[in-house]
């Protein structure tokens, strides 16, 4: 430890007296290790931390399944499989609804989640104050309580101990705080903020039909996720037999919790980790090829030090020290720029991503930074370590102060920069995938016209609006209200917007084919009033919209769009057909008839595939239809000069006019709904195309570090070139043909490496492919260019050299 010592405040010594060498030497290894500790802060966070549950290796999701496509569960299958099932220890249902808190005089729209009392037991985790629910309290007509999220306990009643016991009013109605949950129950930042009881009624627990509830599951020890697959595939067979109509072709899916949780950023976040991963080599290979270089200046020092008696080992532990001395400076100054980057990184990310607030440098990603620091050392470290432990006495004592150009050395210092090349080639490529892709999703026609429409949900209580008929009116007044406001062109209500939250979807049976579920289209459920359309600006291809005939009592309609009237009747007219949707039952299919047919909607995002779509209006919503929905609603406004800011006003204030005490939420115009709906793929290609910058850059001094190089070693050598006749000309050619080998070799290695490692981002690319010719060209070519001007610098300097200068220094 003593030597050891020694030899670091040694190395401090010497990386003092070459300060523009420390500089570029630290702040390289910085970017590498600080860009490589952010990204594992979120990996370590979203994807490797265990769940903050009791015993998370057993929490599972349960599912149906239904021609695919997986979804909720039926309350009756909930109930068949809690009954049947031996395989869990516990079971609990869940149902997610936007409800409106009010303490005090002031109330909030938050997002709430009906759960089942097992719930809170499946997760193992007991609240931070009071309690969770007992089964009397799950049962229709049970005392009202609420157990309220550690956010929303300190963002509206301000910490205190003292809420246990308070009432406040969800809906309308009162309910006592029980309980308050600990901050790490809630896994994202558009987590539910509170929970009260589902008190199902036998009604529910008996319907095989309404699929709408969230089931999370703890398995019994030792049973397997593939044991309780087959057992709940056995109690959905005897449920398909006992329940044919509502069960065909389902079955139940269970995944574990994690899975499940994480599913849509796993492979992201992998991709991205990978990619500093190569920044970092990239970063090492710099660094190393910068210590050849100081290594040819120092050939004479150890040399002597090698001549007076020191062996071969002690030289390469004093090195090995040096290269530590660097390697931890550079975690340093690396760790200091990943915690900025962290929190820059958590505010831009998507709020759904689970955990990823708790990213941050704790100590675990300090022990990260640490051994990534060492693991940098020694391997920037080894060649130059090695070639000087290897070097000879005479030819040292002989060359050392001239800095010799050895042909070894320089096939060494090339392959380097290739490697360099050939490791940001895939970077690059990826990025360039994941811009083609952005460009093509901003291309894509959503469907409907955003310009000028301004969005709001509106969500009634059941208190006042238990009548189906009162909700439908009372939305239509709302509507109407909004469109006596100045500036509005239009206004309409859907269930569900496109690119919005809420809605359903249901099986169509066209008439002529028999009332089987096989024979079912599934698609997406719309309740509209008659301008939605007109006010969304999508195109009515044939027939009409609704109007005031489509109400109660009259014959039932609907509007399907271009890609359901395909499905459905393929190849025909689909206006005038009939269609068994939604509600009666075999003997009465109360079929609807088709009077309109609209253009399809991206309604899950830019880079969905087109769904088929259908449309009911709201005068002939099935008496189940509000509860299907939760009495949550979107209402549209588009306004008459283009301009969707000034009417938030107007559609905040015709809601209360309507319902009092029910505000408009989640207001935001269309355009910003088609950002937020490509959050997760700008957030990827941002940091890809950033670390593929890093990478180009770190090349390109890579490149002309070796250059540079070879013209400062053969100096003399051009001037006695240029003094027997060479021209500037031949000078350029000469260096740039000494640059030119890495580039090549660095090209063709890292193409085939790009080729093997893009295909991991095949399920996130659109409109292009994984081997896209026209990316893979754009980065040859900006490579080229990166590389022809790190070499035109030096080689410009060659072209300059005095001749009897070159030849006096010489």
């Amino acid at each position: 430890m003593k030597t050891f010592l020694q030899d670091f405040r040694y190395a401090v010594r010497m990386l003092r007296k070459s300060p523009g060498f420390a500089a570029i030497a630290i702040g390289t290894l910085a970017v590498g290790i600080g860009a490589n500790t952010a990204i594992f802060s979120l990996v370590r966070a979203v994807l490797l931390d265990p769940l903050p549950f009791g015993d998370p290796g057993r929490l599972v999701m349960v599912m149906e399944t239904w021609k695919g496509r997986r979804g909720n569960v039926a309350g009756g299958m909930f109930s068949d499989l809690q009954r049947d099932g031996k395989s869990f220890d516990r079971l609990a249902a869940s149902r997610f609804a936007n409800m409106n808190l009010a303490v005090g005089d002031e109330a909030q729209r938050v997002l709430g989640n009906r759960v089942t009392h097992e719930f809170f037991s499946v997760f193992g985790v007991p609240p931070a104050l009071g309690r969770t629910f007992r089964p009397e309290e799950d049962r229709p007509g049970g005392e009202r309580v609420v157990v309220l999220s550690h956010r929303l306990w300190t963002s509206r009643m301000g910490g205190s101990p003292g809420v246990l016991g308070r009432v406040v009013r969800i809906n309308g109605e009162p309910y006592t705080v029980v309980g308050v949950m600990p901050k790490s129950y809630n896994l994202a930042r558009d987590d539910e903020d509170l929970w009260i009881p589902a008190a199902l009624t036998p009604e529910v627990l008996g319907d095989h039909d309404n699929h709408n509830l969230v089931l999370s599951g703890l398995l019994r020890p030792g049973v397997t996720v593939a044991q309780a697959q087959a057992e709940a595939s056995a109690i959905m067979a005897n449920i398909r037999k006992a329940h044919p109509q509502d069960a065909s072709e389902r079955d139940f899916r269970i995944e574990p919790l994690r899975d499940v949780l994480v599913e849509d950023y796993s492979d992201r976040l992998w991709i991205l980790f990978g990619a500093v991963g190569l920044v970092l080599l990239i970063a090492c290979i710099n660094v190393s090829n910068m210590l050849l270089a100081r290594g040819t200046l120092r050939t004479r020092e150890l040399t002597v030090r090698s001549a007076v008696g020191a062996s071969r080992g002690r030289i390469a532990r004093q090195l090995l020290t040096e290269n530590l001395a660097l390697g931890l400076l550079g975690g340093g100054l690396g760790v200091l720029a990943a915690s900025a980057a962290v929190s820059a990184l958590v505010a831009a990310g998507p709020g759904d991503v689970p955990r990823i607030d708790t990213a941050g440098i704790d100590a675990k990603v300090l022990g990260f930074a640490l051994l990534v620091s060492i693991l940098s050392a020694l391997f920037f470290g080894l060649v130059p370590v090695l070639r000087a432990a290897r070097g000879d006495l005479q030819t040292g004592l002989r060359e050392g102060g001239r800095g010799s150009f050895g042909g070894g050395r320089d096939r060494i210092r090339t392959l380097l920069v290739a490697g360099q090349i050939a490791l940001v080639i895939p970077l690059l490529a990826a990025a360039g995938l994941l811009i083609r892709t952005a460009l093509h999703l901003q291309r894509v026609d959503p469907g409907f016209d955003p310009r000028g429409v301004l969005t709001a949900r509106v969500s009634l209580p059941r208190a006042g609006y238990e009548d189906p008929r009162s909700v439908s009116q009372s939305l239509e007044a709302v509507v109407a209200e909004l469109e006596r406001s100045p500036g509005v062109a239009s206004a309409a209500m859907t269930t569900q917007v496109p690119l919005g939250p809420g809605g359903n979807s249901n099986g169509l049976v066209a008439e002529a084919a028999t009332l089987d579920p096989k024979n079912a289209v599934d698609s997406r459920l719309r309740i509209v009033t008659r301008d939605y359309w007109k006010t969304m600006g999508i195109p009515l291809l044939r027939g009409r919209g609704f109007d005031d005939r489509d109400v109660a009592g009259m014959p039932r309609v609907m509007v399907v769009s271009e890609s359901a009237a395909r499905r459905l009747w393929p190849g025909q007219d689909a206006i005038g057909k009939r269609v068994a949707c939604c509600e009666g039952s075999a003997e009465d299919p109360m079929f609807k008839t088709v009077v309109g047919i609209v253009g399809d909607t991206r309604s899950r995002g830019l880079g969905e595939d087109v769904y088929p779509e259908f449309y009911l209006p709201i005068g002939q919503t099935p008496p189940e239809g509000w509860d299907w929905v939760q009495r949550s609603v979107t209402l549209i406004a588009k306004a008459k000069n283009g301009d969707a800011a000034p009417l938030v006003g107007p559609m905040r204030a015709a809601v209360p006019t309507v319902a009092p005490g029910v505000p408009a939420y989640d207001v935001r115009t269309m355009n910003e709904r088609l950002r937020e709906s490509l959050a997760q793929e700008r957030f990827a290609t941002t940091l890809l195309a950033a670390l593929g910058i890093v990478g180009l850059l770190l090349s390109a001094v890579g490149i002309y570090g070796i250059v540079a190089y070879f013209v400062a070693a053969r100096t003399a050598e051009f001037g006695v070139r240029m003094a027997l006749g060479a021209t500037a000309r031949d000078i350029v050619l000469a260096t740039a043909k000494h640059g030119l080998p890495p580039v090549v070799l660095g090209l063709g290695a890292g193409i085939a490496a790009a080729l093997a490692a893009t295909r991991w981002l095949r399920a996130t690319l659109r409109g292009v492919t994984a081997t896209d010719p026209i990316t893979f060209g754009a980065v040859v070519a900006v490579l080229a260019a990166a590389a022809a001007l790190a070499m035109w610098a030096p080689a410009r300097r060659a072209a300059r050299i005095d001749p009897s200068r070159a030849l006096r220094s010489e």
